[in-house]
């Protein structure tokens, strides 16, 4: 019995099958890098969501027993949470531009895969999900400034929250 794959790579020497190999996990190591973005992205994302829950515990402390010492933290409080979900969208695209960028790059390991057993025309195609994918990735690295930018912008102007210390949760 012959399984239609040998039949394809039956007129192949080892050095042409190494080769298709070796072309198509290229885009792997391309993989490797954006799933470690996508790691860091989603590291960034659960600390502003962790920011965003102490910033309520402030308010809801604010609300229960305003203390006088803190006439200007609900305005600071509010100013904290709408940098912090702007954060969060900026965070949201770089994932989900990242994820993007991670399947296309599988689609061209894919292409670049099949298209050398084949011997097909998949350069249209191998350009398309290549370049997908590279668009992609550099959106996401771009929506990650952002929030780069917002975080330390927030730390300049604004400064930390308040500690637990004056009455505030940390």
């Amino acid at each position: 019995m012959v399984f239609p794959f040998t039949a394809m790579v039956a007129n192949q020497s080892v050095d042409d099958v190494a080769h298709i190999i070796q072309v198509a996990l290229t885009p792997v190591f391309m993989l490797s890098g954006i799933g470690t973005l996508l790691n860091l992205f989603n590291t960034r994302l659960a600390r502003v969501s962790d920011h965003l829950e102490a910033i309520a515990e402030h308010q809801d402390g604010l609300r229960a027993g305003p203390d006088p010492a803190d006439a200007a933290a609900p305005a600071m409080l509010l100013r904290h949470s709408r940098r912090l979900h702007q954060r969060v969208v900026m965070l949201d695209m770089s994932i989900g531009l990242g994820a993007v960028g991670g399947a296309a790059t599988c689609g061209a390991a894919l292409v670049l895969f099949l298209g050398s057993l084949r011997n097909a025309g998949a350069g249209s195609w191998l350009v398309l999900l290549f370049g997908v994918a590279l668009v992609c990735t550099m959106g996401a690295l771009a929506a990650f400034i952002g929030d780069s930018l917002l975080a330390w912008h927030g730390l300049r102007m604004e400064g930390p929250l308040p500690r637990s210390g004056s009455g505030h949760a940390k």
